[in-house]
């Protein structure tokens, strides 16, 4: 079963064509690169992968479910998280809040069970315990308590990765991962990444970090002006003069 699959799509803003004919196919387990210069459509794909924007023509599935016009909670619900460019954190509460937000199908927001407490506190318990679990993993949980917006920009981008986990998708696309933090919080998150695919996700993203995508990346799309102009190994698509010149300088 393939994670995501993209027929002919397309995406225009204003008659600029910012995703045009796209067809994809990404596995369901592995690492997945998307590189190309600014305004090359990835993030514009992503947005429509995941229901945040509605595509002007072409088709998306997750497996054999047709997730078109589905909308990004909908889409999210299958098993799909990601991350935005802006980290979209609530900075006013604790790293561990923001992780027990994301928590799929709690009790305690519908009204009846919230109303009666039956089953809740038990099932915040086992929130709270797998929100700590994701935390331990991206090593965070001794930050767990602290507000998430007087954190580093670099644990920022590890807790934007936990509430991804903590939704239990088994399907994650990441806008620019390491982009802005300091070499040794690079290799860390690459780190995490590497142990996520050994666990069978599917990871899909998008960098400029081109050491960071031949160091983790299976396979790697490349897109220019909303198409894909190349896809393969990174040891095949990244030697391609054409590309190190256009595409990665």
């Amino acid at each position: 079963m393939n994670a995501f699959r993209c027929q002919k799509l397309s995406k225009s803003f204003d008659g600029v064509h910012a995703i045009d004919g796209v067809t994809l196919e990404f596995p369901a387990s592995g690492i997945t690169a998307i590189i190309g210069p600014n305004g090359a459509g990835k993030t514009t794909l992503l947005n429509v992968l995941t229901g945040f924007l509605r595509p002007k023509a072409g088709r998306c599935f997750l497996g054999e479910r047709e997730t078109t016009h589905l909308p990004p909670h909908r889409i999210a619900r299958l098993g799909v998280a990601r991350t935005f460019q802006d980290l979209r954190l609530i900075g006013q509460v604790s790293v561990l809040d923001n992780v027990l937000v994301a928590r799929p199908h709690q009790r305690g927001e519908r009204l009846l069970p919230a109303l009666l407490r039956f089953g809740v506190a038990d099932e915040e318990a086992c929130n709270r315990d797998e929100a700590m679990r994701w935390l331990r993993f991206v090593g965070l949980e001794k930050k767990a308590e602290d507000l998430a917006g007087e954190m580093s920009y670099g644990q920022q981008k590890l807790l934007t990765l936990a509430v991804c986990l903590a939704t239990e998708a088994r399907v994650l696309l990441l806008d620019e991962p390491v982009a802005g933090v300091h070499p040794e919080m690079v290799s860390r998150i690459l780190c995490l990444l590497r142990e996520l695919k050994k666990q069978g996700k599917a990871i899909v993203f998008i960098e400029h970090d081109m050491a960071a995508v031949r160091q983790v990346a299976e396979s790697v799309i490349v897109m220019d002006e909303g198409k894909v102009i190349a896809q393969g190994q990174p040891a095949e698509v990244l030697e391609r003069p054409e590309i190190m010149e256009a595409y990665v300088g």
